[in-house]
């Protein structure tokens, strides 16, 4: 896929995640049913509604292309997967459900085990993030696209987000490793846009969560010049058994 081709499926898919985000956030306002998955996970009718839409406007655009999503059983057990596409209609259900806004909405297409668009919706926050090649990587701002590659940081000292306010030991040895001077607790697949965008510098995990939690950050990430690797350094590439995450690196264009 060319950088033009991967262009006009993220731009036809705009729109939708427009719609995809105010209806999440209708939903809540309206009062939403809540259930507990086999995995002890919360979801919701918004992520299910949410994942509807996405999925359908996507299989309209690339209907030769399978769909994985969190929300759904389909093609989860399929073997060899190289050219799919990967949603986690919510990620932060937990924060979505309980009126917090760091939820986000993600779709990523992956072409050879690698991610090549990432569209990252956090509709509470009002923050539109989308990327579909090398330097093209974007928030959609009033309707004007900023390039994230271009971006500047406007502090002092390297700043890392993280799963929790304590870290834990694996951790802290990272952020000595880069010279981290503070970091901020933050939740779902926001943490990849902040770092993209120069707003933050790092985010280091132990092995958790699932592809469709990180594809589209990865993308986004990566097209504004970021890296996104395990801890030995290595690539993080998708269709993994059970789709499960190693552990990752995330490092902004500041501390390559």
């Amino acid at each position: 896929m060319n950088t033009e081709e991967a262009k006009k499926i993220t731009h036809s898919l705009i729109d939708t995640f427009k719609k995809a985000s105010q209806v999440a956030l209708d939903l809540r306002k309206a009062g939403l049913k809540k259930e507990i998955k086999s995995d002890n996970t919360p979801v919701s009718n918004g992520d299910i509604e949410v994942n509807k839409i996405l999925t359908k406007k996507i299989s309209e655009i690339t209907p030769n292309i399978v769909i994985v999503s969190e929300e759904n059983t389909n093609h989860k057990n399929d073997k060899n997967l190289e050219n799919f596409w990967l949603i986690d209609p919510i990620d932060g259900t937990r924060d979505y459900i309980n009126d917090r806004d760091e939820f986000t909405l993600n779709a990523a297409l992956i072409i050879k085990k690698k991610p090549a668009i990432g569209i990252i919706t956090a509709p509470a926050k009002k923050r539109f993030f989308y990327s579909y090649g090398i330097s093209n990587s974007y928030e959609l701002f009033n309707n004007e696209e900023i390039r994230l590659i271009d971006k500047k940081k406007d502090y002092d000292g390297l700043k890392a987000v993280s799963y929790s306010k304590e870290l834990k030991a694996e951790i802290i040895e990272v952020h000595k490793k880069y010279n981290i001077t503070s970091h901020q607790k933050m939740k779902s697949s926001l943490k990849f846009c902040v770092i993209a965008a120069g707003e933050f510098d790092l985010y280091a995990a132990e092995p958790r969560a699932c592809e469709w939690d990180i594809a589209a950050g990865h993308a986004i990430l990566e097209h504004a010049g970021g890296k996104v690797t395990d801890f030995n350094g290595d690539k993080i590439l998708y269709g993994k058994p059970e789709f499960k995450n190693p552990s990752l690196i995330l490092r902004s264009k500041n501390i390559l």
